[in-house]
């Protein structure tokens, strides 16, 4: 999918309410899961060990750290979404996260993207809150709900 382009923080205001972007899909590999279990220490079977999580969980296989899922929040809105003159975006924190829907190890997702509010902070920068669906490619439901807020600095 292409990058949806906004000329500035302030070009946010027009966006209000509605989706600016959908993202690229993404694969949610074995290593990848691997990987975030090490750093967390979150080494539960349920992502780890295949043959277990197929013969014991309700997902029939291995599934997703749902806070990994979280984690590609970020990214995945920086990949759709460029704000010019933004030299640099904080992590303001979450409202709302919800896990409707388990992603497989192996499966695909992208975000959806939609602009909630946008407004100047105090301390000079823009704080936006970025309404965020995970969605698993041939998933019935999200894998993420999530507000993300973010602030943007010129």
């Amino acid at each position: 999918m292409p990058v949806t382009r906004l000329a500035s923080p302030a070009a946010l205001a027009q966006h209000l309410g509605r989706e600016v972007a959908v993202g690229d899909w993404l694969e949610v590999t074995p290593e990848r899961v691997r990987l975030f279990a090490d750093a967390t220490d979150d080494h539960q079977w349920i992502h780890l060990d295949p043959a277990r999580a197929t013969a014991e969980s309700p997902y029939g296989g291995p599934v997703a750290h749902g806070l990994l899922t979280l984690s590609l929040v970020v990214p995945m809105v920086q990949r759709a979404v460029a704000i010019d003159g933004v030299r640099m975006i904080v992590n303001y924190g979450f409202d709302r996260v919800r896990f409707p829907a388990a992603v497989p190890v192996g499966s695909r997702v992208r975000a959806r993207v939609a602009v909630v509010a946008a407004e100047p902070a105090r301390d000079g920068g823009t704080q936006v809150s970025w309404r965020v669906t995970i969605e698993r490619e041939g998933g019935d439901r999200p894998a993420v709900a999530a507000d993300w807020i973010a602030r943007l600095y010129a």
